[in-house]
């Protein structure tokens, strides 16, 4: 690899990077592997799916593009605690890997905490991660990009856009995971248009993700271009 970058973002599915990376070709020779990998000016961006395997996947993908010195997890999460809204973004000052519960500071070590989860979370484990750990926000990557960004020596900070609230909830989404950590878009569509009763939620959510990827891109932008003033 000719260029050399300083930053790469982690991400889990190919429309939470979408604007950043628009006007650019996803590198083909990874495409068939489930990894969308992109070179911008000052980053590489790559997203390979929904949870812990899948986010080594992507990190690995990128630090094979380049020269890299962060690590950001990005993409979108859900909010935990009444205060964290959908379509806001939030930087996190520490990771908690549910599961273990490893612990990993994140950028200055300020701010909300984000819990990386196995799953998507419903409204009553949402409640039980803000209790349990003080947890703002859920998602299911950062842990593991955090745990390899330590390993090698790598600064690590994750922004995530917040697609829904606390007291949101929609069943079927924890069953339209798809291969490579995939997210079964033709099937939610499918399954929801039968459901008029989960109309409402849909719009919701695609609302709230909207505006957060909007803000995220923006922040991004922000950090690769060196002129962050994103907060916690």
């Amino acid at each position: 690899m000719s260029r050399s970058t300083k930053v790469a973002i982690i991400a889990a599915l190919p429309r939470e990077i979408k604007g950043l990376v628009r006007g650019t070709v996803a590198d083909a020779s990874l495409v068939a592997d489930g990894v969308w990998l992109y070179r911008i000016d000052g980053a590489v961006v790559v997203a390979a799916g929904m949870g812990a395997e899948r986010a080594a996947v992507a990190v690995e993908a990128a630090l094979a593009a380049g020269e890299v010195g962060m690590l950001i997890s990005s993409g979108l999460a859900g909010g935990c605690t009444p205060g964290v809204l959908a379509g806001s973004v939030i930087e996190a000052g520490l990771v908690v890997e549910v599961a273990s519960e490893d612990r990993f500071v994140a950028g200055d070590g300020t701010g909300v905490t984000l819990a990386t989860a196995a799953a998507i979370a419903s409204v009553a484990e949402k409640a039980r991660l803000a209790e349990r750990f003080g947890a703002g926000m859920v998602d299911m990557e950062a842990a593991a990009v955090a745990r390899i960004a330590l390993g090698r020596g790598l600064e690590f900070r994750a922004i995530k856009g917040v697609s829904d609230g606390h007291d949101f909830e929609l069943s079927s989404l924890g069953r339209l995971e798809g291969e490579r950590g995939s997210f079964r878009t033709g099937a939610f569509a499918a399954y929801t248009a039968v459901r008029p009763w989960t109309w409402g939620r849909a719009i919701e959510l695609g609302r709230g993700s909207a505006k957060a990827l909007a803000g995220l891109e923006e922040a991004l932008r922000s950090v690769i271009a060196g002129s962050d003033t994103l907060g916690g």
